[in-house]
């Protein structure tokens, strides 16, 4: 028994002390260590490794990329409209080192650079820029919270605007100038309707012009759609020049303006004289 126990004793201190100096490291994390206050060899992982307990204490990074969300700002845009902005940001560590030892919290200092950098971005642009060129205003955000974050170790993938809150009376002012718009479109819409037709009246009168026969096709075409209604009535007058075909077909000859002598006499003399068949 007294050879046992120390026996135990040893175990349990080998036991406990690998324990202590056994790390293991995911897959999507980085681990730095730091032996006596100094970072040792940059950071490690993933997988399993030996650290020296006491003298060594190991953070854990992690490497994935980050969805934030940026609270929602009260912004005064450069027309004096205010107006809730809130978006979201994605980004991701790249150094684990300079995101540990060069800044306290990355998390924390990331979205404080993202909420003053929406601020003053959206705060240069009018309204109709902030809701209809957000990709723009993505880009620039973007770039200059990258900026800032590139000395910690962070890169910033994107920031999208999610959605931009306007005041009642602002909403009431854009519906009304919605509405404007609206009837402005249709009465161009209606003035060029009217210019259309008016054209292709001016180009029928033309065609009819210059061919007179058409108009006569035109009539008869009228003459057909109102004999469609039965109540009707129509009274046309026909053009003496319709009859000369029937006149010929009966073999009447055709009428003279005037008579041959002009006085009521024959070429040679005598006076016309009816005849009966």
């Amino acid at each position: 028994m007294d050879i046992l126990l120390p026996i135990v004793l040893v175990l349990v201190v080998l036991v406990v002390l690998i324990s202590a100096s056994v790390r293991i490291v995911q897959e999507y994390e980085r681990a730095v260590i730091f032996r006596i206050g100094r970072v040792q060899q940059g950071a490690r992982g993933p997988g399993l490794f030996f650290i020296v307990p006491v003298l060594d204490r190991l953070v854990r990074v992690n490497m994935q990329e980050v969805a934030m969300n940026v609270p929602a700002q009260d912004v005064i845009t450069r027309d004096n409209v205010t107006v809730r902005v809130d978006a979201v940001i994605y980004f991701k560590v790249v150094d684990a080192v300079r995101a540990v030892v060069s800044i306290q919290n990355y998390l924390f200092a990331t979205s404080q650079i993202a909420q003053t950098t929406l601020r003053s971005v959206c705060g240069t642009a009018e309204l109709d820029e902030v809701l209809g060129e957000r990709e723009r205003l993505n880009a620039q955000i973007r770039a200059i919270v990258d900026e800032q974050t590139e000395p910690w170790g962070v890169q910033v993938k994107s920031v999208e605007i999610k959605d931009v809150s306007l005041p009642e009376q602002i909403q009431r002012a854009m519906g009304r100038q919605a509405e404007a718009e609206r009837d402005r479109r249709a009465k161009i819409i209606n003035a060029e309707g009217e210019f259309q037709s008016a054209q292709r009246l001016a180009d029928a009168a033309a065609v009819i012009q210059d061919h007179p026969v058409a108009y006569q096709l035109r009539m008869l075409q009228t003459v057909q759609e109102v004999a469609a209604e039965k109540n009707s009535t129509l009274v046309l007058p026909i053009p003496i020049e319709l009859l000369g075909p029937y006149r010929s077909a009966f073999g009447v000859p055709e009428e003279r303006g005037a008579t041959a002598s002009g006085n009521g006499h024959n070429p040679d003399g005598g006076r016309n004289v009816p005849t009966t068949s």
